[in-house]
């Protein structure tokens, strides 16, 4: 067991923490960016001294893309949708963190009463693997603008993978390479989603789209004297 498992690990709640308290999406996407680097040092940490060049790979794929790609595409976003802040989301601020601790506490309950494999890198991981997962959906459903949501969704499958890196030794590297490339080609969707919004609504806020004028989601304009 390596001592730094446990301290990425540590980083990884608090990044958790960081997106479920900040309002700024620059802030909320630079603490998605950091988690996916903590992710993918989290790859060669686990395996310390029986590292290969699958892992390696594993490892520079996961950086590039979760610590590197995503964050740079979903800035992109916010620079061309000019949306700076989730002002209102569904469930405040200090709640959500509650909502989180809460979360975390609830993954040391399941990593304690589940059978889970006794070779896991590290003691932490059950807990902080099952919280991160539940953080990720708690973001999707918790937040108006599609952006953090997409945040949630890659949060979400983050808390899957650090659960798949700490307690399943083998598994194909094509495998594992085929979902990164499935998350890629779900964030680029989501992209293209996004700006669609903003250009067709002005704004991202999802739960405003059910609101909309029927002729403003077909994309006419709306009628002279009509109220939004």
């Amino acid at each position: 067991m390596s001592p730094w498992v446990d301290f990425l690990l540590v980083l990884v709640v608090l990044t958790n923490l960081r997106m479920l308290g900040g309002n700024r999406l620059i802030s909320c996407i630079q603490g998605a960016g950091t988690q996916g680097l903590l992710v993918g040092l989290l790859v060669l940490a686990a395996r310390v001294g029986h590292w290969d060049s699958r892992t390696v790979l594993l490892a520079v794929a996961i950086t590039a893309l979760k610590g590197v790609a995503f964050p740079w595409l979903l800035t992109r976003a916010v620079r061309e949708t000019r949306s700076r802040r989730e002002v209102e989301p569904f469930v405040g601020y200090i709640p959500s963190l509650i909502a989180g601790i809460a979360f975390l506490l609830l993954g040391i309950w399941l990593s304690g009463r589940l059978p889970l494999p006794t070779h896991a890198a590290s003691a932490l991981g059950g807990p902080v693997a099952f919280s991160t997962a539940l953080i990720g959906l708690f973001l999707v459903v918790s937040r108006r603008k599609a952006l953090m949501q997409v945040l949630g969704y890659l949060v979400l499958e983050n808390g899957i993978f650090l659960f798949g890196v700490l307690f399943v030794r083998e598994t194909p590297w094509l495998m594992e390479l085929g979902i990164l490339l499935d998350l890629l080609v779900g964030v680029l969707v989501m992209g293209i989603t996004i700006f669609h919004i903003n250009e067709t609504f002005d704004h991202i806020d999802t739960d405003r789209l059910a609101s909309a004028p029927e002729g403003e989601i077909r994309g006419e304009p709306a009628a002279e004297g009509a109220h939004p």
